[in-house]
């Protein structure tokens, strides 16, 4: 077994901040994570950056508007955790 899904079956280790922000992926085209939550505010940088290092999330592209912001689509070990 991979580490990434080893990590998806721990699926419940994830906050309640992080497993909202990758729930927002399973309705989306291409499982794009938002960079905003429901009410406007900037998803947290350190938020993003947990769920790539769990491999739930990997970033998509670079946006060169804003370079500093994540642009992040869920991983098939981050729609398991949360499914």
């Amino acid at each position: 077994m991979k580490n990434t899904e080893k990590q998806a079956l721990r699926g419940a280790s994830l906050s309640s901040v992080q497993r909202k922000y990758l729930l927002r992926g399973l309705t989306e085209p291409g499982g794009k994570l938002p960079l905003f939550d429901k009410n406007g505010q900037r998803i947290n940088p350190k938020t993003i950056k947990a769920c790539i290092d769990r491999g739930y999330a990997e970033p998509w592209f670079n946006n060169p508007l804003k370079p500093d912001w994540l642009v992040c689509k869920l991983t098939d070990a981050g729609r398991k955790a949360v499914e």
